[in-house]
Order: structure tokens, then sequence, then C-alpha cells
């Protein structure tokens, strides 16, 4: 039975299909027949950028290729990706809302550096100031009875007596100066003028002896006056300060010339600063200097800048920079360590204005090349385009744009990275493909780190 039924529908199906044909047939005629008596205008032509298919490897994207194949770093196969022929198109990368959410992308804008110019931050350490360092020395040979200053750090005052010498070569000759006043005032009063003279030129023989042994004029007055000598000497200091360093041990004979103490003025002092070479075309002498120390919080110390040392240490390839601080208080002590700042301006461009600054996390730097994505204005989804810049020497958190950037264009400062990611994904001009490598060099400095050290 059933297989009557599928033979008899086998032999109707062609019939009842001849009609539906024909009518789909007509349709069809009747179209084109109206279509030549009333034509619709042509649709619009829309353009659109030519794309070209290249193929990278999902692991390595810096690999680019013109066909399919295997990666020639890891053998995987090459995925097929469309490049747009457009320059700005393939510097562009668009992030949906979400995306750009999960990349934490940040744009700042790049400003024009202020009148006040930038606040550079050194650090360093508290010193002496070498023009206030002395050293007391013995003016005579001898052995050493007493030192009065036995401790470092101790505060003495000009004319202070701080050790007492033993000499037997003093002794003689302070003996020799009381003989030499006992004859001249005898002689005075009974012999005769020239006599006088004699022994008058006798004393001062006595006493310019004692005076090339070293012996100062108050000291010299005093024993002169004495009735009998002394085998001690009393070693006075010609400076004020601090005491630094007790050179001296008491017993031990000393010669004439050896050093005793090293005594440090400690009203003045110098700030010793370690600049980068980036930092030194705007570090100059007279800048004013704020100085704080981690020791005191709250207290900020000024100063102003005396030095900038013109030779760079081969090892750390920084500069010294001295600053004089005034330490009336004697808060500041030699050996602390200090954080500056230094108000300075940077180099105008040509025509007199101030130079555009973007902050230091924005720029992507690679061999000479610095590059920063731009946010594409007026775009419907969030849009950056990769800038190559031309950057001049590192100023603190920021760095001036010389070429590539105008003033109030919003430039990525975290997450660049993953734009340049995505960027390098898609087949783009990123950061490591970008065809022009002398188009505009990177900043050269001592504190720049290449790849950005910082978090994109």
């Amino acid at each position: 039975m059933k297989q009557a039924n599928k033979t008899r529908l086998a032999r109707t199906a062609p019939w009842v299909a001849l009609p539906i044909v024909a009518a789909v047939a007509f349709g069809l005629g009747g179209r084109l027949l109206g279509s030549s008596e009333a034509p619709e205008a042509d649709p619009p032509v829309r353009t659109h950028v030519a794309k070209e298919t290249i193929w990278t490897c999902a692991m390595h994207p810096q690999i680019r290729k013109t066909e399919a194949g295997p990666c020639p770093i890891c053998g995987m196969d090459l995925i097929p990706v469309e490049r747009s022929t457009d320059s700005d198109e393939a510097r562009r990368v668009s992030l949906s809302e979400r995306a750009k959410i999960l990349a934490r992308v940040r744009t700042a804008p790049a400003k024009r550096l202020g009148s006040g110019g930038v606040e550079r931050r050194l650090l360093g350490r508290v010193d002496y100031d070498e023009r206030s360092l002395r050293t007391v020395t013995a003016w005579i040979g001898g052995r050493i009875d007493r030192l009065h200053v036995s401790t470092t750090g101790e505060r003495v005052k000009r004319g202070q007596v701080i050790a007492t010498l033993y000499s037997p070569e003093v002794y003689t000759a302070h003996q020799d100066l009381i003989q030499a006043r006992q004859q001249f005032e005898r002689l005075r009063q009974t012999a005769t003028p020239s006599a006088s003279r004699a022994a008058e030129a006798a004393l001062n023989a006595s006493r310019d002896r004692l005076r090339l042994l070293g012996v100062p004029d108050g000291e010299l007055r005093a024993m002169e006056r004495a009735d009998k000598p002394s085998e001690r000497v009393r070693i006075r200091t010609p400076f004020r300060g601090t005491v630094i360093e007790r050179l001296a041990t008491q017993g031990n004979y000393v010669v004439t010339g050896s050093g005793l103490y090293r005594i440090a003025d400690l009203s003045t002092l110098w700030v010793q600063l370690d600049a980068y070479e980036s930092d030194l075309s705007r570090l100059d002498v007279g800048q004013q200097v704020l100085i704080r120390v981690a020791a005191l919080p709250g207290e900020i110390f000024k100063g102003r800048v005396t030095f900038v040392d013109p030779v760079l240490d081969p090892n750390t390839r920084t500069a010294r920079v001295r600053v004089e601080v005034k330490n009336q208080d004697r808060r500041l002590r030699p050996g602390m360590f200090v954080e500056a700042s230094v108000q300075s301006g940077a180099a105008h461009e040509p025509g007199g204005e101030a130079p555009v600054v973007v902050p230091a996390t924005a720029p992507l730097f690679t061999g000479r090349r610095s590059v920063v994505y731009v946010e594409v204005e007026d775009a419907e989804e969030p849009t950056y385009e990769a800038r190559l810049v031309t950057l001049g020497p590192r100023m603190g958190d920021l760095y001036p744009v010389l070429a590539g950037l105008r003033e109030g264009e919003r430039v990525v400062v975290h997450g660049a990275f993953a734009i340049d990611a995505d960027l390098q994904i898609q087949g783009g001009d990123s950061m490591m493909t970008v065809p022009d490598d002398n188009e505009a060099p990177a900043p050269t400095g001592g504190n720049e780190h290449h790849m950005q050290g910082h978090p994109h």
C-alpha cells in the first residue's frame, strides 16, 4: 500500500511543480519589464578603506607575514588579520567601554608648562663646610702632659686652652728670656746708655726666639713677667667650632706641626646632592633649594646652589651639586640624609612659549623612538592613536614634548601597554612596528628607563 502511494506521488510531482515555476517566472519577468520602464535611483556608493590580509601569531604578534604558514618562533599556525592600508587607521585601536575599564585606561591633557617651572627632587646628605675645617697643631715639640678636650663633639671657643705640653726647648728659651729681662732692668738704671742698649737688644733676641718657636704674643708677655721658667706650654685654639676628631693621645710625644684636633664650624653646612645628567641643564648656581630631613619631620631648611660639579661620577653617572645652608640652631648634622627640591624652568620653544609637557608615565620608549597614545576626539567608542613624539630631557615627573603633540590633546597615562598590545595583535603600527625608526628619538639622560619602568 505504502509502495503504491510513493509511486503515485513520484508520477504527479512534476505536474504539480510546473505551475509554481511558471508563476515565479512570470513575476520575475514583470519586475524586469517594470524596471526597464521606470528605473530606480542607484544606491549610494559606500567608500571604505582598503584592507589587506596579513598573517600573525597569537603568541608572537610582532610576527607579520603576507601568507599563511607556521610561526618562525613557536611553530604555531599563523592566523589571518585585516590591516588597514590607511595610515591613520593603521595606528588606531578602538576599545569597548568594558575593555577600557578592564585595561584601567586613564588619560590626561597635554599642558603647557606654567611660569613657575618644574620642581626637581634630588637626594643627598649633609656635609661639613670645607672652608670651616681647621686643624689645631702643636707649635712646639714635646710631650703631651694633658688634653683639656678629651672627646669629639665638644664645642670650643677661640683662645681656649686645649692641651698642655712639656718642652725642654721652651724651658731653656724661657729661662734666657727671664735673665735678659732682669739684666735689662738692672742696667737701665745704673749702666751707660750703650750698655743699656746692649741689654735691650739681648731681651728682644730672647723674645724673637720664643716667637720663632710659635709662642703667641699674649703667652709671651705672661712668660716675660714670670719669676722662674716653666717647662710646660699651654696650647690654645685659634678657632671656634666643634671638635670632630682628636688626633693626639695624652702622654705621646709630638713634633712641631703635629695635629692635635680637627675643628669644624657647624653654623654653616653643605648639602651634597646627586643630580643625573638630564637634570644638570636645569641646575645653576644661585637657585633656591628646599631641604627636608626624615629625622626632622615638618621642618624645611632653605639654601642656595653654590656649585655644580663639571665632572660626572663614572660609576653612578651623577654629578655633585653643592648647596649652602645656614645652621645657627645646630638642627642639621653632618651625615644626615636629605631630600631636596629645586624649582627650575624648562627650555622654551623658539616662539618664546613654554613647552607642552606630559606626565612621565605617558610615553613608551623603544630604541630611539618615543610613542604616546592620543585619545581620538568625537569617536563613537574609545579610540586611541599611536603618535611619535620628540621629547626633551625629563623634568621630575614630566617630559617636555618638542614635536608631535598639541596642547590640550589627551594622552594615555595608564594602560598604554594594554592598548599597544591590542594594536599589535590587530596588525597595526604599534610602538614595536612604527616604520620610521629615526623620526622621533627618545630623550637621553641618566634617569630614563626604557620600555617604561611604571605600570601601564
